[in-house]
């Protein structure tokens, strides 16, 4: 007997996606997972956690996470995203 678990999946990526404005504002883009193309869809205010760091930090990474929802042709779409964005700091060098 199996025991019972939840599944959420996390996407990284650091380039700001192209996007297609949706009903109500929402805004949708896709993400390439090794060839899996997962389809997200996110409210205004959850998008623009995601553009205000593109112009606020010189590199950045995001991260949404959801459950994995309807499959498609290519892959599936992620229910209920959530993106969270840092900003990405540049190592120092280090002196010998």
């Amino acid at each position: 007997m199996a025991t019972a678990a939840k599944m959420e999946i996390v996407l990284k990526f650091s380039e700001f996606p192209e996007t297609e404005t949706v009903e109500n504002g929402w805004q949708y883009f896709e993400l390439d997972s090794e060839g899996i193309i997962v389809s997200i869809t996110v409210k205004p205010k959850a998008f623009k956690k995601l553009t205000q760091a593109s112009e606020n930090f010189p590199s950045w990474i995001a991260a949404v996470a959801g459950k994995m929802g309807e499959k498609t042709e290519n892959g599936f779409k992620l229910e209920n995203p959530n993106i969270q964005v840092f900003e990405k700091k540049q190592k120092p060098e280090k002196t010998a």
